[in-house]
């Protein structure tokens, strides 16, 4: 992902639509695209504030988190069922969601969906 435009660019480029350029004839001269300007712009009008916005991060954990309840309901009913099943499962309940987001939901909180044996292997080895 590319990194956010310096603020001095902006406040250059701001500047000279304040002293009367427009939007476009600003980004031709500060080498910016016509809709970056009339972006900072409309921007800077609605909020007072011209800084880039966040760039990245988890946008669809929440809707998971949301519905931790589903969630962990289903997984505590039985205890066995794979992350597809799982998966398969929420489904059903309206929620939709990939094994590998099952996966990194029961990671951040320690839970672990790996299936153990009953007994213990024997340490004798295979007879034949």
């Amino acid at each position: 992902m590319g990194q956010p435009l310096s603020m001095d660019l902006r406040s250059r480029l701001l500047a000279a639509i304040e002293d009367g350029m427009s939007c476009r004839a600003a980004a031709l001269r500060f080498g910016v695209a016509p809709s970056t300007a009339i972006r900072w712009q409309r921007q800077r009008r609605e909020t007072g504030n011209f800084s880039p916005k966040a760039q990245g991060g988890d946008m669809r954990s929440r809707r998971v988190e949301e519905r931790q309840a589903d969630i962990l309901a289903i997984w505590e009913a039985r205890k066995d069922i794979s992350l597809e099943e799982l998966r398969l499962a929420l489904i059903e309940v309206g929620l939709h969601v990939s094994v590998a987001g099952l996966y990194r939901f029961f990671v951040r909180r320690g839970m672990t969906r790996k299936k153990r044996l009953a007994m213990q292997s024997s340490r004798t080895g295979p007879m034949s």
